[in-house]
């Protein structure tokens, strides 16, 4: 499906350090396929930054609320460093989906999503910080080679100390 994506995208943005590629309240139907660089999908609660997602190199990242449901969403999509997407629109999207394989693979895609997004939910609510920590470099060691520490530290609701004491334990 990625290589399906690539030659679909006409579209290539780069987006700089610290620049939004969607903000909250926006509608965004595109989903944005990783070619450099690392993205972070997070909402404000009271002033307060919630890091929600990471997407990185041959990652896929999507405001998913906004893209089906064609509504505006609260997320902000921001560029850690330097990145450079493909765009895919919902229209060029759904076209692809017309493919048998294609549409096995966004179902397979979302179904696992829905299980990560599961776990990491359950892990919040119930696992100590350490569990957290554990369970993230289970799920994704390649995060900690691709994204600061202050935000992965965000992400597990841990204070970045409490994080770099996790990695030296």
């Amino acid at each position: 499906m990625i290589d399906s994506l690539r030659s679909l995208s006409e579209k290539t943005i780069t987006v700089n350090r610290n620049q939004y590629l969607k903000v909250a309240g926006s509608i965004d139907t595109n989903i944005y396929f990783i070619e450099s660089g690392s993205l972070r999908i997070f909402v404000l609660n009271d002033d307060d930054e919630q890091v929600i997602r990471f997407g990185y190199k041959e990652n896929l990242i999507v405001a998913l609320d906004s893209f089906l449901s064609n509504r505006p969403s609260g997320l902000f999509i921001q560029a850690i460093k330097k990145t450079v997407v493909r765009v895919i629109n919902k229209v060029q999207f759904n076209a692809l989906l017309k493919d048998e394989t294609v549409k096995e693979l966004w179902i397979k895609t979302l179904e696992n999503l829905i299980i990560q997004q599961h776990e990491r939910e359950i892990d919040l609510l119930t696992s100590s910080p350490k569990k957290r920590y554990e369970s993230v470099m289970k799920r994704s060691p390649k995060l900690f080679q691709e994204i600061p520490e202050k935000h992965i530290a965000n992400y597990l609701r841990m204070s970045a100390e409490t994080l770099s004491r996790l990695k030296k334990s």
